[in-house]
């Protein structure tokens, strides 16, 4: 497996909870773990955006497994461990983790977007 420089970025935000707008704030887990199928990166993570009174509304992790939405065909064969929950009662729907560096430009990216939506209401 290549080495993923980003990945001690990503270790080094562990624990960190960064402010944002408006009282939303962003809370960041990673840490090492051993090797294996379901986590070939060696890593597990949470990273997190909450509203202001603390409820998740946005969500990368590889804490469970999840199944992808039934209108995929074979959608019971496959089980991924990374996934995100795109809003407050999201269950999960797969995430395809390519490197920490890409995992950590789309939760911004997503945390960007949901940002601006607040704004807009």
């Amino acid at each position: 497996m290549r080495t993923d420089p980003a990945i001690d970025t990503l270790l080094d935000l562990d624990g960190s909870i960064l402010d944002q707008d408006g009282g939303y704030w962003i809370k960041i887990e990673a840490r090492r773990t051993e090797v294996s199928d379901e986590i070939p990166h060696g890593i597990r993570y949470s990273l997190t955006l909450h509203e202001p009174y603390g409820k998740r509304i946005l969500g990368y992790d590889n804490a469970h497994m999840v199944k992808p939405p039934k209108k995929f065909k074979y959608a019971g064969r496959i089980v991924a461990f990374d996934h995100k929950h795109r809003h407050p009662s999201d269950q999960g729907v797969p995430y395809e983790f390519k490197d920490a560096q890409h995992l950590i430009n789309d939760f911004f990216a997503d945390v960007d977007r949901i940002l601006l939506e607040v704004k807009k209401q």
